[in-house]
């Protein structure tokens, strides 16, 4: 694994990305170093938190393995996936929140710049398809990077779209929709 000074050096490197799924029982996580002529998959996985126990102590749990991440990995840039509501299920975005918020605050404390990406955006970013599956996006994630086997679980696949939106974002390889919409007043 390349070092912060190794990435530097070279210079097709562009940046180091953390890209995160959050969630109170697995939360998934990806790393990718956005690079020319395209991104390198450095890690990936999930992080497992215990179902039985208090949230608080999951948000302990979640901050502690957040932290390991950050000082193993060295991101330049956390990309989260923001919260998505839907009016049958309110309490679901509640929680997420929790997690989010614990996410957020790890990486701000290493003061790590934070993306956030609506879930149709980074769905729309890799398939084209802005309401793709869960395994669309897996098969998406293992077309990127040729591999063997599809991410799993899911939530693996779903952080390292975040992170490769996130890059193509960064890197100007995506329109924003909003700024394509809008006009001048």
């Amino acid at each position: 694994m390349p070092s912060g000074e190794a990435r530097v050096e070279n210079p097709c490197y562009l940046m180091r990305i953390l890209g995160i799924d959050p969630g109170l029982q697995l939360t998934g996580y990806g790393v990718i170093d956005l690079a020319r002529p395209r991104p390198k998959l450095i890690d990936g996985g999930v992080i497992r938190l215990a179902p039985r126990t208090s949230i608080p102590d999951r948000l302990v749990e979640l901050e502690i393995e957040l932290e390991n991440l950050i000082t193993e990995h060295k991101p330049d840039v956390c990309a989260v996936e923001q919260l998505y509501s839907h009016y049958k299920h309110p309490r679901t975005a509640i929680l997420m929140g929790h997690a989010r918020g614990v996410i957020l605050l790890v990486a701000r404390r290493h003061g790590i710049r934070v993306e956030q990406f609506a879930a149709n955006r980074i769905k729309q970013s890799l398939t084209g398809h802005g309401h793709a599956s869960k395994a669309q996006m897996q098969r998406a994630i293992q077309g990127v990077w040729n591999l063997a086997k599809l991410p799993d679980p899911p939530d693996v696949a779903d952080a390292l779209a975040v992170a490769l939106c996130c890059g193509r974002d960064v890197s100007g390889q995506i329109r924003n929709p909003k700024s394509e919409s809008s006009t001048n007043e």
